[in-house]
């Protein structure tokens, strides 16, 4: 009943969580945003105390449920595994082996210090919610939208518009590799061995394991019982249930529940049992006269866990790529030139973000808020420092003055909820007119596209020479009042650089 308890919880928490990041409309977080904010990580950026001790708390009472169930790169993992043993061959082949506390409390430093550094890209990469947020947006999405613009199709043939199309292109080539070596590591790990990226490198793992150790009710062997079969151990995904000396290395365990539902004498249940202060590293021969003796073991012997070495080395090639887009044809007889990412000394983050620093400190790079864009507006970094976390750039839309999709659904305090009032009113950037470019200059041709869609009234064109009031008129930017919507930059005709690009603040202000 309990493990058929947990399965329920776990099917319905993924699927809602994976929904988070294929609806481009952003909708579905109106009713399951809740849920990425239940994420351990982003709740302790976001300072969200509340959750943060509801897990914990959680964690105290009933072990690591949180991995088991609210985790959606655990359900992952769990479905890979489950996937790897449909064979009747396959289906116990799990082993117990001792824990690597080394491994486990060296990548937990390492994340901690690169989290205090604001090294973002090693934290992204370690992060359970955020490794599976990049999966999703990035290899599930596509082929979401795909069966979305092909229901749109047959809709429009019905004239029908209850669907609509939406674009599928490739927002950073370095994120989507990354994304795929991790989803291909994770399936191959837990296809054959289970649950080993939570119990080895996994930093919220880690530190909910080891509150686990306290926690209240856990999976507890009645020595009486057990007649010392194996079945628990080699279905143990956590590879925690030294079956043989009858102990659970309860810091591993996820609370599955898979040894309840195997034991066929009921000498596992889920209760209450103190747990040591210290895990033993040798353990003594049972000598409890009525308990019988473990198979193979002798009488008096004592046994030492040798421990293993664990070696591990994985090589990820990333490099920029020329993105291929599909040309534009303008009248059917002439291409319109795709236009080129402008060099920004300083790159864009979005309102609510408060600066440059607060962002990059508290983005887990989940991609949540690039898979709500509806501006196509956001798209991962390439900058080693900051890699996969998101930043702005227009060349396919501009910031609607009226959009705060981002700030509603970031669970990390990265961007902070904003009205359109004060995002209306909050300068991310400034715009740079550059003369070379602009065509009343370059073509001799009138111009002030940037003048006129520009929301804020930042733009205005004079004359582009001051004794001569009938000359071409060029564009002037008034600072002060610019908000960095990038409305300029993206309407710009001119091709392949704009006659016009934002500069971002590295601190935003209110104008």
């Amino acid at each position: 009943m309990l493990r058929k308890l947990r399965l329920t919880l776990a099917v319905v928490f993924f699927v809602c969580i994976t929904l988070l990041f294929l609806d481009f409309t952003g909708t579905v977080h109106a009713w399951f945003g809740w849920m990425a904010r239940m994420q351990f990580l982003p709740a302790v950026l976001a300072v969200n105390v509340g959750v943060v001790l509801a897990l914990l708390l959680l964690t105290l009472v009933c072990g690591r449920v949180y991995c088991s169930v609210i985790c959606p790169l655990g359900v992952m993992q769990d479905i890979a595994g489950w996937l790897g043993g449909r064979t009747k061959k396959r289906r116990r082949r799990f082993t117990y082996s001792p824990e690597k506390r080394w491994l486990r409390l060296g990548v937990l430093t390492l994340f901690v210090i690169a989290l205090l550094a604001g090294v973002g890209s090693f934290v992204a990469l370690l992060a359970p919610y955020s490794a599976f947020g990049r999966i999703a947006q990035n290899l599930f999405a596509p082929f979401y939208a795909w069966g979305n613009n092909a229901l749109a199709y047959l809709a429009e043939r019905a004239d029908s518009y209850a669907f609509y199309e939406t674009g599928v292109w490739l927002k950073s080539l370095p994120t989507f590799l990354i994304a795929l070596a991790t989803l291909v590591i994770l399936f191959i790990l837990a296809w054959r061995n289970g649950r080993t990226y939570c119990n080895t490198l996994c930093p919220v793992g880690t530190v909910l394991g080891y509150v686990a150790r306290f926690s209240w009710f856990k999976p507890v062997i009645d020595t009486g019982k057990c007649n010392a079969c194996g079945l628990c151990s080699r279905s143990c995904k956590a590879s925690c249930i030294d079956f043989k000396n009858h102990r659970i290395d309860y810091t591993r365990c996820v609370a599955c529940m898979d040894c309840l539902d195997v034991c066929r004498q009921g000498a596992i249940t889920y209760g209450h049992k103190p747990a040591p202060l210290r895990a033993p590293l040798r353990t003594e021969t049972l000598q409890a006269a009525e308990a019988p003796a473990p198979a193979g073991a002798a009488e008096g012997t004592r046994t030492t866990f040798s421990r293993r070495s664990f070696l591990s080395a994985a090589g990820l090639a990333v490099g920029s790529a020329a993105l291929a887009q599909e040309m534009k044809v303008d009248g059917g007889f002439a291409t319109i030139i795709d236009k080129q990412v402008p060099h920004r000394a300083t790159p864009i983050v979005p309102p609510g973000a408060l600066s440059a620093a607060n962002f990059a400190q508290h983005c887990t790079a989940c991609q949540l808020c690039v898979s709500v864009c509806p501006n196509e507006v956001l798209r991962p970094s390439t900058d080693l420092m900051k890699l996969m976390q998101p930043e702005m750039s227009y060349e396919r839309g501009y910031c609607r003055p009226e959009c705060t999709k981002c700030a509603d659904v970031c669970p990390a305090g990265a961007i902070h909820p904003i009205t359109t009032a004060d995002k209306s009113a909050t300068q991310i950037g400034h715009a740079v007119w550059i003369r070379k470019n602009c065509i009343p200059l370059t073509d001799g041709q009138e111009c002030g596209n940037c003048a006129r869609h520009c929301p804020t009234g930042a733009i205005t064109m004079v004359p582009s020479e001051p004794s001569r009031p009938d000359s071409r008129r060029i564009p002037v930017v008034d600072t002060e009042r610019c908000i960095g919507c990038g409305a300029c930059e993206n309407l710009c005709p001119a091709r392949p650089f704009s006659a016009i690009y934002v500069e971002g603040h590295v601190r935003h202000r209110t104008v």
